[in-house]
């Protein structure tokens, strides 16, 4: 008999599919990678299973990473498995070909990536002899309850109409490899020419969002602050005194954006003001304006983004991983990796119900609150067609982030956080708008003018959902009678000065990513550029994840703060001149053609071939730069040259001194290179380092292979060029120190616990945690562990935890020396080695399998080294 292979993206997934269908079409048998039925075989990939990769002979090794190999523009793109998931692939591949499976549904996530991941595990599958030739159809859910999952299988999508998909999905794959692959490797060969390996990565929209973030942090730089003052007046009426601030009614806009109509710019101005009006009658008038405001639009998934980092300082992605939990295990929010802010137009009685289950269910925990809001919506007719919700041309393969039909049951905090604030806008839009009362009120004194501002909630329409109401509202305005005259009764002048442009946040860095490198506040200017941001929605949190892992970003607080590799990167992509790279529009416009090719307006060999052409002048710009420096613009170091005392400059690869005038005539010779093992120095670390002659232990350097490693940097007198150079110290020198070296003083520490050697206390020591007994002048002790383990930074509290109990907590960013990939593991100590050792969880059993009754797996073990 005949099957149709369902194939989800997550195990997740595919049971949720099985419950949905077990009533329509029967009990489904549970194997190790699948399941099935008479009519169905369901089973799942884990994300993605292959990778897209040039054909061998258009391969480019580690080893030669140089311009002789570049650029790399194969004519086909051959798929690799990813090792971690071969296993799930084989499995996968055999149902394909199984002869009685005659159809396929892609299950895959209904986006762009969703339809990659099943393209190209059918791909793989298919046999180089010939074609499966076995049709294809797609499951396309905005919604993971049974009912909407039923629904969908009603509704299958054919394999021609997701063609135009499946080409932009390719196209996006294999533009961002070779974008990514021909620009990393063409910069990594520009910054190594020198010697050394510093790896330089770039990416078709990493590299233009961190240009938007560096570009910022250049205005803030740059900024000189100006002084400025401002007037404020209490004016005495009959009802009591309310304050006046003052302005300048003649003041037009011009280029100056620090110039404003409030702002005066000398104190003696201010100061006579001040003077004049003091004690003296003012003359008021006053006009009173009602107004409106409406509640936002639905959300998609950047605006939420955007807002659950304004309100609760969620990055992009956990604000993903939490909606995704909503989507997927609770079911109680509808797709969330969408681009749209509305509803299908036939969706008003799905709404209904919606705010039917609002009203009804019983909602854990604060969401209660929120009962009453539907029920209000429902009595009072709100939900309505209307174009600002539902509009069929505004959606596009998915709507808009609502609550399901499924009432929430067990949420976590921070999930019932985001949840909230679905439902609240999903309510809030259909209420009718917020009325307020404005009142501008002009105190006038002689000349001069002061502007004082009321609002007063009348009506609060949609801001009740927020928890608004008249009566929370004071009256902010004393009145004043028609025809009074009042008082100024004090002035304050206040000194102030002008401030730069503000840090990026993840809000509006999400922000300027939409808008392709413009803060765009304006909904429909929003809506108008929507199609041509960096990034789509599903992976612009993956994006700024990516230039922090890579240390292009820090994340401080909520601020993001570029380090100086971004600005090196920066610097040398402008002055090899590689615009398509820095440019935010121009490569938002690639994201623009994407979208048009998803609605068949664009070929793929079209995109394919500017892509290419794209990659071909990068890789020219950087192999036929032939200048000693890179332009830019460069640091003044405030610490003198440690050799003469002289001035300290940065040029593109070094610190160099230029001697007492800072115009090089008399120069020491003194230099050292600003990215010593491919790790770039921050601008305070080398000002520490030549202050203080040592930094560190420090991480992130890499070995000439490209390994990461910790180490600190010493600045040495060598006799030999009668001069300071840099040298890494590896501990070689504390390690003969220690021997028998002067005593150590550990008496201002508390010490982290008993050494599991001989019982001697424990302390921090240089770059290790050391026994007190293996340094000083008698070393009686070898026990040591290191303050960072494979870029593992290790806090005190875990060697704590390691000296009471034997092991840490479990730790997630080990980084492997020769796969380069980030571990999990344990730090436990090994009595048998007396050391210090890696401890890995043991492997889940495979399901169906039977472990020994009174055996257990044991964990595997590795040494630790730092």
């Amino acid at each position: 008999m005949s099957k149709t292979l369902i194939i989800a993206e997550k195990p997740s997934v595919a049971q949720d599919i099985v419950r949905a269908l077990t009533p329509v079409a029967g009990k489904f048998d549970k194997h190790d990678d699948h399941f099935e039925n008479e009519q169905y075989v369901v089973s799942s990939a884990v994300g993605h299973l292959v990778e897209i990769a040039a054909p061998e002979e258009f391969d480019v090794k580690r080893g030669k990473w140089s311009f002789n190999n570049l650029p790399v523009i194969p004519p086909h793109f051959d798929l690799n498995p990813i090792d971690k998931n071969k296993g799930r692939l084989n499995a996968l591949s055999k149902l394909i070909r199984r002869k009685d499976v005659t159809a396929l549904i892609n299950a895959c996530d209904a986006g762009r990536e969703g339809e990659l991941i099943f393209r190209l595990i059918e791909q793989y599958a298919t046999p180089a002899k010939g074609p499966l030739n076995k049709p294809i159809q797609r499951l396309w859910l905005q919604s993971m309850t049974p009912a909407a999952i039923r629904d969908g299988f009603t509704k299958l999508r054919s394999d021609e109409q997701m063609l135009p998909l499946a080409d932009a999905a390719r196209c996006r794959s294999e533009a961002d490899w070779l974008v990514g692959i021909n620009g990393t490797r063409a910069m990594t060969a520009f910054n190594s020419r020198d010697g050394g390996f510093f790896l330089t990565t770039v990416g078709r929209v990493q590299t233009p969002t961190l240009s938007v973030v560096v570009e910022r942090e250049e205005k803030i730089r740059k900024h000189v602050s100006r002084d400025y003052w401002e007037l404020r007046a209490n004016f005495d009426a009959q009802a009591g005194q309310y304050e006046g601030k003052w302005f300048d009614p003649a003041w037009k806009k011009n280029d100056d954006l620090e110039r404003r109509a409030d702002r005066m710019w000398n104190a003696a101005d201010a100061e006579a003001i001040a003077k004049a009006v003091l004690g003296k009658p003012a003359a008021v008038t006053e006009e009173s304006k009602p107004s409106t405001t409406s509640c936002g639009g639905l959300y998609d998934l950047t605006t939420l983004q955007r807002e659950a980092n304004s309100r609760f300082g969620f990055s992009a992605k956990t604000t993903l991983s939490i909606a995704q939990a909503l989507y997927e295990k609770h079911k109680v929010l509808t797709y969330p990796r969408t681009d749209s802010r509305f509803l299908p137009e036939d969706y008003v009685a799905v709404a209904k119900d919606t705010a039917k289950m609002l009203a009804t269910e019983d909602l854990p925990g604060p969401l209660a609150a929120l009962s009453k809001h539907a029920a209000t919506a429902l009595k009072e007719g709100y939900i309505k067609p209307t174009k600002k919700v539902f509009d069929n041309a505004k959606v596009s393969d998915h709507f808009a982030i609502i609550p399901t039909l499924q009432a929430p049951k067990s949420l976590t905090e921070i999930e019932a956080k985001l949840y909230d604030m679905v439902v609240k806008r999903f309510l809030g839009v259909f209420f009718p708008p917020a009325e307020f009362l404005v009142t501008t009120r002009i105190s006038k004194v002689d000349t001069h003018h002061f502007q004082t501002n009321g609002k007063v909630l009348v009506k609060p329409g949609w801001l009740a959902v927020y928890g608004k109401d008249v009566d929370d509202e004071d009256a902010n305005l004393v009145p004043v009678n028609t025809g009074e005259v009042v008082r100024t009764e004090s002035v304050d002048v206040k000194a102030l000065q002008t401030k730069p442009p503000a840090r990026y946040t993840e809000a509006t860095l999400l922000s300027a990513m939409e808008g392709a490198g413009k803060l765009i506040d304006d909904d429909e200017l929003r809506e108008a550029m929507a199609e041509k941001g960096l990034g789509t929605p599903a992976t612009r949190a993956a994006t700024i994840e990516g230039l922090i892992s890579e240390k292009y970003m820090l994340r401080e607080g909520r601020e993001l703060i570029p380090t100086a590799k971004a600005f090196q990167l920066m610097t040398l992509l402008r002055g090899l001149e590689v615009a398509d790279l820095t440019q935010p529009d121009l490569t938002g416009d690639w994201e623009f053609k994407l979208a048009q090719m998803e609605k068949g307006k664009l070929s793929r060999e079209v995109f394919m071939a500017e892509i290419a052409a794209m990659t071909e002048k990068m890789v020219a710009k950087a192999k036929g730069y032939d200048r000693d420096t890179i332009p830019g613009d460069y640091a003044t170091l405030k610490t003198p040259c440690p050799k003469c005392g002289g001035v300290v400059k940065e040029n593109y690869r070094r610190f160099t001194c230029t001697g007492k005038h800072g115009d090089g005539s008399d120069a020491c010779g003194f230099s050292i290179g600003k990215i010593p093992g491919g790790r770039s120095f921050e601008l305070n670390e080398v000002e520490t380092f030549l202050a203080n002659k040592k930094i560190g232990p420090l991480e992130g350097f890499r070995s000439k292979a490209g390994w990461p490693f910790t180490a600190e940097l010493a600045l040495v007198y060598d006799e030999e060029i009668a001069n300071w150079k840099l040298e890494f110290d590896f501990g070689e020198d504390a390690k003969k120190a220690e021997g028998d070296g002067e005593p150590v003083d550990f008496s201002a520490q508390a010490s982290l616990g008993a050494c599991p050697k001989c019982a001697g206390h424990v302390y921090e020591h240089g770059a290790n945690y050391v026994c007190e007994r293996s340094v000083g002048e008698t070393v009686t002790c070898d026990f040591k562990t290191g303050k960072v383990i494979l870029t593992q930074p290790i806090e005190p509290a875990q060697v704590t935890k390691l000296l009471a109990t034997g092991k840490t907590d479990l730790m997630e960013n080990f980084v492997s020396n020769k796969t380069r990939r980030k571990f999990k593991a344990f730090l436990a100590y090994d009595k048998k080695e007396g050391k210090v050792i890696f401890e890995f969880e043991p492997r889940a059993a495979k399901p169906g399998a039977k472990a020994p009754a009174a055996k257990k797996a044991p964990a595997k073990k590795a040494a630790a080294k730092g």
